[in-house]
């Protein structure tokens, strides 16, 4: 079983390969985590119907019960919002942009370091925590604040002038920092606004965006991942 401790992040790990299950589980729990085994899709989600208090989830593909394809999108349906990385021997592009359009945040292909397993769930969690609520309405992330209800953008304090669409892509950004964005995705999050064509438009308006950022040199958080789209990380 995964270790349990009071006020560690807590990780939801659904595998229905009992021994890596527990491999995973006493890695992390040593690290420091409290973690949550789940053997199949069906209990992943009476899990969540019991607890939605994590603060990451690890997700194989093949599983009994409910699928992980489908799982993905039945927890982000139920309410859960935690970061999940996938855990799968498909390398393929295509199932990994597929797996991020249906609301992964981050995807590892077996079999995989446990080093870079926890090294991406501290970038999941760290990226989570840089990017927090300010006074309830407004996203810090490093040295932006984005205020939704203002729509309002600043670095260090200074405002920065944004067109409708480039604002409403930050913020869809910013409130899941970390996640990996495909154009489509950001594509369909602002696609009611001005000037989306299509989703090949996007990249022109994160580049539209880097050069009103590169002033102030944080521009450098809006990050390519080549073939796939992007992500924020200060």
């Amino acid at each position: 079983m995964c270790a349990r401790e009071h006020g560690a992040p807590r990780v939801l790990v659904v595998e229905d390969d009992a021994a890596l299950s527990e491999v995973v589980c006493t890695f992390l729990g040593q690290e420091g985590y409290a973690c949550v085994p789940a053997f199949s899709g069906t209990e992943a989600l009476l899990t969540v119907e019991k607890d939605h208090g994590f603060d990451l989830v690890i997700l194989d593909l093949m599983l009994p019960g409910v699928p992980g394809e489908e799982l993905i999108g039945r927890l982000r349906a139920a309410g859960v919002v935690a970061p999940v990385i996938v855990t799968s021997a498909k390398s393929a592009v295509t199932d990994r942009v597929g797996l991020l359009r249906a609301g992964a945040s981050d995807y590892l292909v077996k079999p995989f370091d446990l080093d870079e397993l926890l090294a991406r769930v501290e970038v999941q969690l760290r990226a989570g925590r840089s990017a927090r609520a300010v006074g309830g309405r407004a996203l810090r992330l490093g040295r932006w604040e984005l205020d939704s209800a203002a729509r309002t953008f600043s670095v260090d304090g200074a405002p920065l002038r944004l067109t409708r669409t480039e604002f409403d892509i930050l913020a869809a950004m910013m409130r899941e920092p970390g996640r990996v964005f495909t154009k489509r995705a950001l594509f369909e999050l602002v696609r009611n606004e001005e000037a989306l064509t299509d989703e090949r438009t996007i990249a022109t308006h994160v580049s539209n965006l880097r050069a009103k950022l590169r002033a102030s040199g944080t521009d450098d958080y809006l990050q390519t991942v080549w073939g796939i789209g992007f992500k924020l990380g200060a």
